[in-house]
């Protein structure tokens, strides 16, 4: 395509973002009526250094998370920016230059200086794509084939600006009592090639069932001779896949059907940042989780800590911790699920369960490996092999190490699962997650997740 995000856009906020946040200093620094001359100019070009390191790599458009852009924006850049921070801190104690800054100037440039960071992007995004969508610059495409997928990939190309797509055309020769609404054929297969010569078509999809190989192979001798970027998609695609992708083995073409999202590079990222999140926080949290033991210890006759097994990557038996909030240690065949009310459950553990902080030892599992802070909830072994008889895809949901928590647990289906109905929908977010997978909705999940922990109705 001629207009890509990561080529264009994304060139522009890494020239743009260290720039402005240096200039801020400026600005701020004159407003107070301090000449910005000698360490003023140092602080600048060290501001200069560390943005264009640390924040080089914004790609929020790229994860297809319309809904959730300036919430992940926003989330993005001031966790950037607190290690920006931290760093700059640490470099100015270090060259003993202290005593030469006005605290209130520095203050305020750490304040202010993060939401200019955001506005600049909504900014350069809009003035991005008015200025070429206004100039034609955006790819014309068409799409071989009225079916559901078409469809889909027509909803989903609308929905994603990136994409670079400024129309489309359907083309089919099936008989036009099939199309929706809202739906015109601009012709039928022979009038393809004559099309896309004439309005310069640079993207064709071709949504044709691999039934209909003559058809394909027709079509794909009538575009020999032109430009057009060529993408198929099979009707296998019709199936529920996860993660899939097109590769090959000795020039042998396959198509994954359903894959871990964390494979090669995206595995070490995961695994990278379940190390640090995990470490740092059981450092903080390390005084709580000794009150916590006492309290448990204290406050009825068990152990302190609670081992359940539970399924974890590849459907392999772990055994997940957990500070006891129960009488009992239930962990065979048949486990009862807490519900409200649970007589089962001891005053401090009514507590630990409703804020969370009986899950707090979990983040050990995620030191030794078992689990992830961001994944699918582990459900008990008997549970487990209840429910993947009765719901379609539920074992897909091991393809990833569990999570302390998730996408189904922000989206309102933490605790209780008391109808197959409320399991299926929390199996669904699961598998939503494996699809769309990045590192910036692994941070969104954790933001959110701190935003909703004390005030779940549904944990108990």
């Amino acid at each position: 395509m001629q207009i890509s995000e990561h080529s264009v856009l994304q060139e522009i906020r890494h020239t743009l973002t260290p720039i402005l946040a240096a200039t801020m200093l400026g600005v701020i620094t004159g407003l107070h009526g301090v000449p910005f001359t000698g360490q003023y100019v140092f602080l600048a070009v060290i501001i200069l250094l560390l943005v264009a390191r640390f924040l080089y790599d914004i790609d929020i458009d790229s994860t297809g998370r319309k809904k959730y852009f300036w919430t992940l924006l926003i989330i993005w850049i001031i966790m950037r920016w607190s290690g920006i921070l931290a760093a700059l801190v640490l470099i100015v104690y270090a060259a003993g230059l202290v005593q030469f800054f006005n605290r209130d100037i520095l203050l305020q440039w750490a304040i202010i200086t993060p939401f200019a960071l955001v506005f600049l992007q909504i900014v350069v995004r809009y003035l991005f794509f008015r200025y070429h969508t206004k100039q034609g610059f955006f790819d014309k495409a068409i799409i071989v084939g009225v079916n559901e997928l078409s469809l889909k990939l027509t909803k989903a190309i609308q929905q994603q600006e990136s994409d670079g797509i400024q129309s489309l055309d359907f083309f089919d020769d099936r008989g036009v009592s099939r199309l929706p609404e809202k739906i015109l054929l601009a012709g039928g297969l022979k009038d393809v090639h004559r099309f896309v010569v004439k309005e310069q078509i640079k993207v064709v999809y071709i949504a044709l069932s691999m039934t209909e190989q003559s058809r394909i192979h027709f079509l794909l001798d009538e575009l020999r001779d032109t430009t057009v970027s060529l993408y198929y998609l099979p009707d296998v695609f019709m199936s529920d896949m996860i993660q899939s992708r097109l590769f090959s083995i000795e020039n042998i073409p396959l198509i994954s059907l359903c894959e871990s999202p964390f494979i090669g590079k995206t595995a070490r990222i995961k695994r990278f940042s379940d190390l640090i999140l995990s470490s740092l926080i059981l450092i903080l949290i390390s005084p709580l989780l000794m009150f916590i033991a006492l309290g448990v210890k204290l406050s009825s006759p068990g152990p302190i800590i609670f081992k359940q097994l539970r399924y974890g990557l590849d459907g392999r038996a772990i055994e997940v911790y957990k500070f006891r909030s129960m009488t009992v240690c239930e962990n065979h065949a048949r486990i009862t699920q807490a519900i409200r009310n649970d007589s089962r459950i001891t005053p401090l553990g009514r507590f630990l369960r409703a804020k969370s902080l009986d899950e707090l030892p979990q983040f050990i599992n995620v030191l030794q490996g078992r689990m992830s802070i961001v994944g699918p909830r582990p459900h008990a072994v008997a549970h487990n092999e209840l429910y993947r008889k009765q719901i379609k895809g539920y074992m897909i949901r091991h393809k990833v190490k569990p999570g302390i928590t998730g996408w189904a647990q922000i989206n309102g289906y933490r605790g209780e699962t008391d109808t197959i109905e409320k399991m299926e929908t929390r199996i669904e977010y699961d598998l939503n997650y494996l699809r769309h997978w990045s590192l910036s909705l692994d941070l969104f999940i954790i933001a959110k997740t701190l935003g909703i922990v004390f005030k779940d109705e549904n944990a108990y």
